[in-house]
């Protein structure tokens, strides 16, 4: 090991070559030997100043007896690997130039002559897991071994590699013998270590694609190394999908990305009805009526199910090799919600995602038994006894619901805490004025005669209790009038509340030609009047308090006795 300070032309078979510059160097070292085999030059290791950059302080490596020859590469300050370098002849040139700056640099180098046809180790490994040794193992590897392996598994998967034995030449800075990893297919940068002497180190990609190089030179061999490597799969795509339900529609959205992730796009996705196509693309949004494109419809006691599943598959195709993929979304229709459940099938995987929601149900007067003009104006002025024609309605697309009234509560206030009276309970008429219609499709309806509470409440407020069950069955809503503890045994899907008023009786004939509201006149006299009250009022207590503070003044004056003197007797 040695050589001149500053370049020198070399003729050995092999040599190690261990070289100290500072600033403002500029040495060329030529190697040739009047041989039938190439050169292998290989920097085991290398200190730059911290500052260079490759324009100012770097080893130029040519394939030639000079500088002028073709550039082979070039190594400086961020190269990221272990370099190598072979010639394509018998000849070749390194030149290391340094910059102004004091600093002391070291440079490993050693090169040999060797026939390319002679090498037989490393290789390529594509199994999803596999083993590997150096040559001769557990016997010593041979001198000027250069071993590349290369390790490639599946796409989007990682690589797990151990050591299980590993018994190199030992030097500080691994320049003899040594073993290189690299993240990825190549060893021109993606250096994840470099280690030699005795160890069981283990690494890991970032990718699928990982190489192991082994480098010795002609002295000190061991035993070299015993490896295993293993793919790890990356974890399964969290499904980026949504659903909502309503009482009329079902949306399913996926996004674009999640698609691409299983290899996907749009144009292979299948509702159970084929013919149902997304309504948009980015992101792929499927909306329907809750009763189309295929949904199943299911009765579950107190709850309906609407269930629509999604098929990922490619259909022009003659063979495939992608999973097969089903998302089910599934609406639950519970008591006072709905509950949207979505999962994913893939290989016996399932992700559920759920929401909540309500089905829309609204309740309003009508003028007449037709029930086809609403009463718009609020408050309701309506006559003492006037027969008020009362609606539930239930806004869904599917046709098999039925609304059901089952209880009816009045009360003078609009959060019903004070006073309340029943008008229909548990299906029951409970007022001799109520009348309920036979449910029909999505409406609910009921008649009563309008009354007043006492105590001056001037409005009536109505909340109602609405049962929603499937036509298709025996269930509550068919069922009418029936007992309490009946009633709950009894099956029904969902369960509402609805408030409608307030309800205001008109204030007599001025009041009614008036449309029931007082007139700024009837306020102001009202307000003139309760204005002049007050002031005779507050007169009269005047009055009253000087004739009672004179009264008691001339009593006090008439009690007091006369005073008069008594002579004192001597003693």
């Amino acid at each position: 090991t040695g050589a001149p300070r500053c370049g020198a032309s070399l003729t050995d078979l092999n040599k190690s070559l261990k070289i100290d510059l500072n600033s403002n160097a500029n040495c060329v070292w030529q190697i040739q030997r009047n041989e039938n085999q190439t050169i292998r030059l290989i920097f085991s290791y290398f200190k730059f100043s911290p500052s260079s950059s490759c324009e100012t302080e770097s080893i130029n490596v040519y394939d030639g007896p000079s500088s002028n020859s073709p550039l082979l590469g070039q190594v400086c300050n961020n190269t990221d690997a272990v370099p190598m370098f072979e010639s394509s002849s018998n000849s070749l040139t390194f030149l290391i130039k340094t910059n102004s700056v004091a600093f002391a640099r070291n440079f490993f180098v050693f090169y040999y002559f060797f026939s390319p046809e002679t090498t037989h180790c490393g290789g390529s490994l594509t199994g999803p897991n596999g083993t590997f040794i150096s040559p001769n193992y557990p016997s010593s590897y041979p001198p000027f071994t250069y071993c590349v392996w290369n390790i490639q598994t599946a796409k989007k998967s990682k690589i797990n590699l151990e050591f299980k034995d590993l018994f190199l030449e030992l030097d500080q800075n691994c320049q003899f013998d040594f073993l290189a990893v690299y993240d990825g297919l190549t060893t021109n940068t993606g250096l994840i270590g470099k280690v030699c002497g005795v160890s069981r180190p283990t690494f890991q990609s970032s990718s699928n694609g990982m190489t192991v190089v082994l480098s010795t030179d002609y002295a000190n061999s061991y035993r070299g190394f015993s490896a295993r490597y293993t793919s790890i799969l990356p974890d399964p795509p969290e499904p980026d999908t949504s659903l909502t339900c309503s009482s009329d529609r079902l949306e399913i959205v996926l996004s674009k990305d999640y698609l691409d992730s299983l290899g996907y796009n749009e144009t292979h996705l299948y509702l159970n009805d084929p013919t149902c196509r997304p309504v948009s693309t980015d992101p792929v949004i499927f909306s329907f009526p809750l009763s189309s494109c295929g949904t199943i419809k299911k009765d579950e006691g107190h709850r309906i199910t609407y269930t629509n599943i999604i098929t990922l598959s490619e259909t022009d195709t003659i063979i495939t090799r992608k999973k097969r993929v089903q998302i089910v979304a599934k609406c639950i229709m519970e008591n006072n919600s709905t509950v949207e459940v979505i999962y994913v099938t893939e290989n016996n995987l399932i992700k559920n995602t759920t929401s909540v929601g309500r089905y829309n149900v609204s309740m309003s007067f009508y003028d007449s038994d037709s029930f086809s003009n609403p009463v718009l104006q609020s408050p309701y002025y309506v006559e003492l006894n006037q027969t008020l024609f009362a609606q539930v309605s239930l806004h869904s697309t599917d046709p098999d619901l039925l609304v059901f009234v089952d209880t009816c509560v009045a009360s003078p206030q609009p959060d019903f805490g004070s006073v309340t009276y029943d008008l229909i309970r548990s299906g029951c008429n409970k007022d001799d004025t109520v009348v309920t219609y036979p449910p029909i499709e999505h409406y609910g309806r009921f008649k009563f005669n309008a009354f007043k509470f006492l105590r001056s409440f001037s409005s009536v407020y109505l909340q109602c209790d609405v049962l929603i069950c499937d036509s298709t069955t025996n269930s509550r809503c068919t069922e009418g009038c029936i007992s309490r503890q009946k009633r709950d045994a009894s099956s029904y899907t969902w369960k509402a509340k609805t408030v409608v008023g307030p309800i205001r009786l008109k204030r007599g004939l001025r009041a009614a030609d008036h449309s029931g509201t007082l007139t700024k006149t009837d306020a102001e006299e009202t307000s003139n009047l309760q204005g002049k009250s007050f002031y005779i009022l507050s007169f009269v207590a005047l009055i009253s308090n000087v004739i009672i503070v004179v009264a008691t003044i001339l009593k006090y004056y008439r009690r007091q006795p006369a005073y008069g003197y008594q002579k004192i007797q001597s003693s």
